[in-house]
């Protein structure tokens, strides 16, 4: 597996605790339980594609957040013919597509804003206080799909549960090295570097937060 994000600074403290569920986020649609667990299937699919790929053309702002929102925004579109061959797929086997109703195409590039705009970008720290909701602190709760949330004051990031490792976007590129990442739980449980360890005891590791649109 390879290497953990770059290392933040170390005198940083966790910002104030993260709501659980904004109010607003509640009240956008919502996808039905076979939706969201056909958009499971694709979110970690995009997901995995990159990293054992490496990014695609497609996915521009490449850092943690990044990572996340070109994935959600693949996951509720179209997969047609056209997009597969775009992205490689057509000899994958892909899930069914989520067959949106109108008011749920929204959702494709709507993220909730702190000042109560929306549009196509958010950062990390919007991205979890605005548009997901608080599971636990315990990974054992986080299904496929699910973000892990790391605060440390002025710097927040994420990683992405995709049910049997974990993966993420540095935030950095370079030549050799294009900024993804994948490790086993147990490498995260381990890290030398305890700020990174995904466990309840560890004040920079806010928890497990799902997409609010989700069911």
């Amino acid at each position: 597996m390879l290497a953990l994000a770059a290392s933040v600074g170390a005198q940083a403290q966790p910002a104030a605790p993260i709501p659980p569920t904004p109010a607003a986020a509640e009240a956008a649609p919502r996808l039905d339980r076979e939706q969201s667990q056909r958009f499971r299937d694709w979110f970690t699919l995009l997901i995995h594609t990159q990293i054992e790929r490496g990014p695609t053309p497609r996915w521009t702002h490449r850092d943690c957040a990044g990572l996340v929102r070109f994935a959600v925004a693949e996951s509720l579109r179209t997969h047609d013919l056209a997009w597969k061959q775009a992205n490689g797929l057509l000899a994958t086997r892909v899930p069914p597509d989520l067959q949106l109703t109108p008011p749920q195409t929204v959702l494709r590039n709507r993220w909730r804003r702190a000042d109560g705009s929306s549009g196509a970008f958010v950062g990390a720290l919007e991205l979890v206080q605005e548009n997901t909701r608080f599971v636990n602190k315990h990974l054992t709760q986080a299904a496929p799909g699910d973000l892990l949330f790391y605060d440390f004051g002025d710097d927040q990031h994420l990683m992405v549960w995709m049910g049997r490792y974990i993966a993420y976007h540095t935030g950095r590129i370079a030549a050799n090295d294009n900024g993804l990442r994948a490790l086993r739980l147990a490498q995260l449980a381990n890290w030398k570097d305890t700020r990174w360890r995904a466990t309840i005891d560890n004040p920079n590791f806010s928890g497990v937060y799902r997409l609010a649109f989700l069911a």
